[in-house]
């Protein structure tokens, strides 16, 4: 079962993804949007690090909802509130219960995912966020490892496609031969929570969830 603190060290491990790898994302999106990813979704965390610090919230459920609602009211763009809907929708799908199944946490990432595709009103293969997260998430009824590597290969599967969504989409064929970056801060996200499974349960995350 994974209680709170669980969900607070998974959205810090994220936190410290997007630090790390904040410049490769804004360079990421320099060809084919508006060269800001990294910088917005740093932004982002870090205020959510800093609200998670300040309010402790005590379910999984609530952590995930404030760290949504961070990131909703801290990033811009389209990043914020399609990140910000992912983990409300996620959380609120938890409830308030004080500890979640691994099983839970999937049906409820599940539904998270469901959220931000009628919001951005897109599908797998159109460059965006869902070539990381559908296949991502797909894999947590292997292991959270599968997960984080599912969603790496998905990142990486959005080279060739030509972008039928977003900012990249105006580019037609140009946006052709970039990976996109909301897929790969989507694969951090999901990485992030394959390590910190894999630190809490003393393995290297290859476990099954069930």
């Amino acid at each position: 079962m994974r209680d709170a603190d669980f969900f607070r060290r998974w959205m810090t491990a994220a936190a410290a993804a997007v630090e790390r790898e904040a410049d490769r994302l804004t360079e990421l999106d320099s060809p084919i949007g508006d060269a800001d990813h990294g910088s917005n979704l740093l932004r982002g965390f870090t205020a959510v690090r800093a609200a998670l610090e300040e309010q402790a919230p005590a379910a999984p459920g609530e952590v995930l909802r404030l760290a949504g609602g961070t990131l909703i009211s801290t990033v811009g763009g389209a990043s914020g509130p399609l990140y910000g809907t992912l983990l409300r929708r996620t959380g609120k799908a938890l409830g308030e219960a004080a500890e979640v199944s691994d099983a839970e946490l999937r049906e409820a990432l599940l539904a998270g995912v469901d959220a931000v595709a009628q919001l951005g009103g897109a599908a797998p293969g159109d460059k965006t966020m869902l070539d990381a997260l559908v296949p991502g998430v797909a894999a947590l009824s292997t292991s959270y490892r599968a997960a984080g590597d599912a969603a790496e290969n998905g990142a990486l599967a959005t080279v060739p496609m030509q972008a039928r969504k977003g900012r990249a989409s105006y580019l037609g064929e140009r946006s052709i031969g970039h990976q996109d970056p909301g897929a790969t801060s989507s694969a951090l996200l999901l990485g992030a929570l394959a390590d910190v499974a894999g630190a809490a349960d003393g393995t290297d995350a290859t476990d099954g969830v069930r």
